[in-house]
């Protein structure tokens, strides 16, 4: 049972690795197709500031409310 639980949890990450390889690569393209004289030191740049900026994840993946860290406990 647990090495089935380990298995899943495995080849969940690993795709989650190939939706990030292909998100990527379709920025890329979306990059070049939208300026073809776009030089590939840009391409690269904006490919981190998407890395940093996450569109649609700013505050992160979770859902719910911000709290703050350390979170405080109340008597």
């Amino acid at each position: 049972m647990a090495q089935q639980t380990s298995e899943a949890a495995r080849e969940n990450v690993r795709t989650a690795l190939e939706l990030l390889d292909v998100a990527e690569r379709m920025l890329r393209r979306r990059l070049r197709r939208e300026d073809p004289h776009v030089t590939e030191e840009a391409i690269e740049e904006r490919v981190l500031a998407w890395y940093r900026q996450r569109p649609g994840a700013e505050l992160g993946d979770g859902q719910g409310v911000i709290g703050s860290w350390p979170r405080q406990r109340t008597p």
